[in-house]
């Protein structure tokens, strides 16, 4: 089985020379970067499957990173920051990061929770593998979900999702009707060993609300009060 590609982009040599000794010795096959620069440039040259994205740069920020990245493809990122602060989580979370770990971290706990990442990625290849026969599903309100694809039409139009916007949409829409708390659909959504908390899901369903829902008419995904949301 071949490697998966990991691209580290942390400006402290340290830092990035530990995680990636760290996960070369787990099999993956790491590539580093020092500035937002050299880590666009790897971007599309090494073509990671997942990146571990520094938040602090010295020639930018990696929330324009995680902005640039999330807009054009669907590869995860997990936002290393020393700063512990809801606000910085929440933008990351909006610009389309995958998972948060601050410093300083466990190298174990870094491992852990790339792995599951991964993990997830191939259980959801798998169902759509399965699925391939019925690899379309209606989320209503004249939006089609397009499994094999991962692709979000309304009317007929794409319409540009993040990964975690994607899962949550797909979710809900293969549970049409049903009633999930937010703590539900971060567990369902997100794993148990996300670092979030029940604001993710309400961001999540906003963003997507705004994306998909642009005509103003009843929002197609519902608050039921005092429990949580469900797809109408």
């Amino acid at each position: 089985m071949q490697s998966r590609k990991i691209l580290i982009i942390e400006d402290e040599a340290s830092i990035a020379d530990l995680l990636a000794y760290s996960l070369q010795k787990e099999g993956f096959e790491v590539r580093t970067a020092g500035t937002e620069e050299q880590g666009m440039r790897l971007v599309s040259e090494f073509k990671p499957e997942l990146i571990l994205l520094d938040l602090m740069l010295p020639d930018g920020s990696g929330y324009d990173i995680c902005r640039a990245v999330s807009r054009d493809t669907a590869i995860p990122i997990v936002m290393l920051t020393a700063k512990s602060d809801i606000v910085d989580r929440i933008l990351g979370i909006e610009l389309g990061a995958d998972d948060f770990i601050t410093k300083p971290f466990d190298l174990r706990e870094v491992t852990v929770r790339i792995k599951a990442i991964f993990r997830r990625i191939e259980l959801t290849s798998e169902a759509l593998e399965l699925a391939e026969a019925d690899e379309t599903l209606s989320a209503g309100h004249d939006i089609t979900i397009c499994k094999s694809r991962r692709e979000v039409l309304k009317d007929g139009k794409r319409i540009d999702l993040t990964n975690k916007e994607y899962e949550l949409l797909l979710f809900m829409a293969e549970n049409r009707g049903r009633v999930f708390s937010r703590a539900d659909l971060l567990d369902k959504v997100w794993g148990f060993e996300f670092a979030g908390d029940t604001r993710t899901v309400d961001i999540h369903v906003q963003r997507l609300r705004k994306k998909l829902d642009e005509d103003g008419g009843v929002a197609f995904i519902e608050t039921v009060f005092g429990i949580g949301y469900k797809l109408a």
